[in-house]
């Protein structure tokens, strides 16, 4: 399985579907590493140790990571499934932004950026890593940006995952702005 295909797979076990492979998470969204192992197997798949290592060291946008003696896998961000990733509260930059679809843009307008299956919101810290985002999707791509000063200001509570993105549970229309 090539790097891209194992980071697709174990996105859905690590943030959407442990029960996919027989494993569960713990509160802080860590998988056991031998147990990943093996349910991986179970589920016909022939996926080494080195295999996960790779995937944790090489996907671009770095959405797994290691415990420090490599017992434990964890997704950094991005669960649809109630896990604690120990994030700290911080101060965001100025302005951050949101890649997405034109289509989407009447209900963005309308209600804002939900969180909608996702325990927060995504946020870019820069327009170039939005607009990778988006192109993800097919579709004419769509860049809102996101005054997170003011927003901060406004009480709202921001993080930074392991990886950099910035999270938080929901932006308000009044914050953004198309670009």
């Amino acid at each position: 399985m090539d790097v891209k295909s194992l980071s697709k797979f174990l996105s859905l076990i690590l943030r959407h579907k442990p029960e996919t492979i027989g494993i569960k998470l713990d509160a802080g969204g860590w998988a056991n590493v031998e147990d990943l192992l093996r349910g991986i197997k179970r589920s016909g798949k022939n996926i080494s140790f080195a295999d996960i290592e790779k995937v944790v060291a090489e996907n671009d946008k770095q959405r797994f990571s290691f415990n420090a003696d490599k017992t434990k896998i964890r997704a950094n961000q991005g669960h649809s499934i109630n896990v604690d990733v120990e994030l700290q509260e911080k101060v965001p930059p100025t302005k951050l932004f949101h890649g997405t679809l034109e289509k989407n843009s009447a209900s963005i307008e309308r209600e804002g950026l939900l969180k909608m299956s996702r325990l927060y919101v995504h946020l870019s810290a820069d327009i170039e890593t939005a607009e990778k985002v988006a192109r993800r999707r097919k579709g004419t791509s769509l860049i809102y940006e996101v005054d997170a000063a003011e927003m901060s200001a406004d009480g709202f509570t921001f993080y930074q995952s392991v990886n950099g993105v910035w999270l938080t549970e929901h932006v308000p229309p009044k914050y953004l702005a198309r670009i």
